[in-house]
C-alpha cells in the first residue's frame, strides 16, 4: 500500500503543496484533488515542494500535465521545487524541465512568482 499525502501551506499569494511519500496510480487522485482545491479557491500560483516525495510514476506526472494548461490560462503556473535526485531524474527523462520551472529550493520557486520574474 502506498503512503502519500499532500500538505497545504501559503506564502503570500503562493499556495505550497508539500508532497510526501509515493505518487503513483493509486495516489494520483489525491494530488488531483489538491490542485482542484487550489483552482476552486482561485489559487493559481502553486509551488510543489517535493523534498519528501520518494517516488513518482507516470500517473503522477500525468496529473501535472492535466492541469498546467488550465492554470496558465488563468494567469498562474506550477513551479516544482526541492526534488530528490531520483525523482528529478524521472521528470528530466520525460522532458519536464522544458515545460515546468524545476528549481532547487522552495524559496527559489516562490521567487519565480514575484512580479519582476512572473
Amino acid at each position: 500500500m502506498s503512503n502519500f499525502s499532500v500538505g497545504f501551506r501559503s506564502s503570500g499569494h503562493v499556495q505550497i503543496l508539500d508532497l510526501k511519500g509515493e505518487l503513483d496510480a493509486h495516489t494520483a487522485s489525491e494530488l488531483e484533488a489538491a490542485i482542484q482545491k487550489c483552482q476552486v479557491n482561485r489559487q493559481v500560483h502553486i509551488v510543489i515542494n517535493g523534498s519528501s516525495l520518494m517516488y513518482i510514476s507516470s500517473a503522477g506526472l500525468g496529473v501535472f500535465m492535466a492541469y498546467i494548461e488550465e492554470i496558465r490560462e488563468n494567469g498562474g503556473d506550477i513551479k516544482i521545487a526541492a526534488l530528490q535526485p531520483k525523482v528529478y531524474n524521472v521528470f528530466d527523462l520525460l522532458g519536464f524541465p522544458m515545460l515546468f520551472d524545476i528549481v532547487d529550493s522552495e524559496v527559489d520557486a516562490i521567487g519565480k512568482f514575484e512580479p519582476s520574474n512572473a
